[in-house]
């Protein structure tokens, strides 16, 4: 009986998610920026909708030599809900999109121009990499939460659209958030989880 009523508590508060409302009873869910619900229907205009500025093409003046120019639900506020978002994403010659997951989202990528290097890792204990190198036109899907890559293999500039399946898919850059993490994770953790000594893991949180 505990069982059951549980379940029943579970279905209720399901059956009264914001997100399912807004998803199954609405046309839509504009993010409201002052209460981070849903706007006032009456309130949303064209503009909600509509983002500018994927032709405009990224900075990768930067150590990686990438730029990544997302359009997620903070950026479109009609994504909000839709299981959906977009970003552009700008390779300088042998720049790199460094290893990172999306917790939240599967993204498949098309190059738009150049040649790219992309790949993904599976989760233990196997850890198969999954490499392939595309040109223009090609596109290639990572799955949710499993990390991945990219390279500019070419001499030129090269860019490519990702398309994502959340409007929020969230980005963790490993080794920002291994060795750049607020406050830091200990040395003495991460000296047996990389098999290094205290002063390279002292440097290695140094650069990030």
């Amino acid at each position: 009986m505990a069982n059951l009523s549980l379940l029943l508590a579970a279905i209720l508060a399901l059956s009264l998610s914001p997100v399912m409302e807004a998803t199954t009873l609405k046309d839509f869910c504009v993010t409201d920026p002052n209460s981070l619900g849903c706007k006032d229907p009456k309130l949303v205009e064209a503009s909600d909708f509509y983002f500018s500025g994927l032709h405009i093409a990224g900075n990768t003046t930067n150590p990686a030599g990438s730029k990544v120019t997302p359009v997620f639900a903070s950026q479109l506020p009609g994504l909000n809900t839709l299981d959906i978002s977009i970003a552009r994403i700008d390779y300088a010659p042998w720049g790199i999109n460094p290893p990172h997951t999306h917790p939240r989202a599967t993204e498949i990528l098309t190059v738009l121009d150049g040649s790219l290097e992309v790949g993904f890792i599976t989760s233990n204990p196997e850890n198969r990499h999954f490499r392939k190198v595309l040109q223009k036109g090609d596109v290639f899907v990572f799955p949710v939460g499993l990390i991945h890559y990219q390279r500019n293999v070419g001499y030129g500039n090269a860019v490519a659209i990702a398309a994502l399946s959340s409007q929020n898919p969230g980005v963790i850059t490993i080794g920002n958030a291994v060795f750049g993490s607020t406050p830091g994770i200990s040395s003495d953790i991460l000296d047996k989880a990389f098999q290094l000594d205290n002063p390279t893991i002292s440097y290695l949180q140094s650069k990030f």
